[in-house]
């Protein structure tokens, strides 16, 4: 090889060496510096836009353009280098730039989905699933640019072979597909919201959703564990959304007390005076005193046969004790909600009488507490009629039952008969 042209070779080394060196300065001055005063100028602003593009990295991915210019431009000013290394080193820098600003695009997405997330509408409609769609947009078309580039042919010959390799994309991108459409037919019937607290049982699913995007929809449960979903499961399986009764300002209470059938009698007088001093039953007994007094002292009505007259039962007066203590409970609603004390079938666990109305307190602690102190009284309350709670019996009632067998008969009556 002549002298002349390894001199040649070795300058040209040393000019390229040269300007990767002057890149390289250029980058740590993008970074370092530039950078440095846009992030302060941005964080002096009030200003949201600014903040969201300093949080979601644009800028520091733009900063790898500067030096991709340096070389691309810098390499026409070296002297005796061959076409094929000038070409190579132009389709590279290009390639740097076409993959940086993709990387800055989808870092402006994200940033446009921080911008968005603060404002009130992002609850009901978030955009995040959409924003990936085009971010998908975006890295395919840079990698077609860049394989134009390296390869140095046009784009659309790439375009071209896209068309006959359609069968396999869509089987490729089915998911992607399908989460596409499942995402705009949820933001169409705002199916779902960002705090919506959901049921789906299939998917083993019972908590509050904290992210829809375009492939899945992230639910945290309630013992914090956190559940992934396809989002196109939502628009082909069922699922519960509680968000209504959130809304509705009130939630409901459903529960039933069983009454032994066998405790089921009417009131004496007695009883009734002693109940008309309670002051949730004194109008109810008054009115019913009233009612059952001109049935009553109707012609031909035997006041010594139950079946010819009306009187007060212990259940139907229970009822509607619970009716007025409800009523009179500051935190049930009364009004514009379906509010009934009722009897159910009897059933061989005696009589149900459920309680069907709501509370004016959504949070589930609260709720549960409301629930429960409603109950407590309920049931220490059921003595007070002449009732009792119906319950199976357990093993201190065979206990009881035993002993009481065991115990030695009356004297004057033998061991093995019972008394009258």
């Amino acid at each position: 090889m002549p002298e002349w042209l390894t001199g040649q070779a070795a300058e040209t080394a040393a000019h390229l060496l040269g300007l990767v060196a002057v890149s390289g300065i250029v980058y740590g001055i993008a970074r370092r510096g530039l950078l440095a005063l846009m992030h302060r100028a941005a964080a002096r602003t009030t200003n949201l836009w600014d903040d969201a593009f300093a949080e979601a990295r644009v800028f520091n991915r733009l900063a790898h353009i500067a030096p991709a210019l340096v070389i691309y431009y810098g390499e026409g000013l070296i002297p005796n280098l061959p076409d094929t290394i000038d070409s190579l080193v132009r389709r590279l820098a290009v390639t740097v730039i076409i993959i940086a600003v993709a990387f800055a695009a989808s870092a402006g997405l994200d940033a446009l989905n921080i911008i968005y997330s603060q404002t009130e509408k992002y609850r009901q409609r978030p955009i995040k699933g959409y924003l990936q769609v085009i971010n998908i947009l975006i890295y395919a078309v840079a990698a077609l640019a860049v394989m134009a580039t390296l390869l140095d042919k046009s784009p659309w010959i790439f375009v071209s072979g896209i068309g006959a390799l359609a069968a396999v994309l869509l089987l490729v991108f089915k998911d992607t597909i399908l989460s596409l459409v499942a995402s705009i037919q949820i933001a169409t019937n705002d199916m779902i919201q960002l705090g919506d607290w959901i049921e789906m049982p299939q998917a083993g699913v019972d908590g509050d959703v904290i992210d829809v995007a375009l492939h899945t929809v992230k639910v945290q449960n309630w013992d914090k564990t956190i559940s992934t979903i396809p989002t196109y499961k939502f628009i082909g399986e069922s699922f519960k959304n509680w968000r209504g009764m959130s809304d509705s300002g009130g939630r409901r209470i459903k529960r039933s007390v069983q009454l032994d059938l066998n405790s089921i009698r009417f009131f004496s007088a007695e009883e009734v005076a002693r109940l008309e001093e309670w002051g949730l039953l004194r109008d109810y007994l008054a009115q019913k005193s009233e009612t059952l007094g001109q049935y009553n002292s109707e012609a031909g009505r035997n006041p010594k046969i139950n079946a010819d007259i009306r009187r007060l039962t212990n259940v139907g007066t229970f009822r509607a004790y619970v009716l007025a203590y409800l009523k009179a409970h500051p935190k049930i609603h009364d009004r514009g909600y379906t509010f009934i004390v009722r009897q159910l079938a009897p059933t061989a666990s005696g009589l149900p009488i459920e309680i069907y109305c709501f509370s004016n307190d959504q949070d589930w602690t609260r709720y549960e507490a409301i629930q429960s102190d409603i109950f407590d009284h309920i049931f220490a309350i059921v003595p007070e009629f002449g009732l009792r709670l119906f319950q199976d019996p357990t093993g201190a009632d065979f206990t009881r039952l035993a002993q009481a067998e065991a115990r030695p008969a009356p004297s004057g009556v033998p061991a093995n008969t019972t008394s009258e």
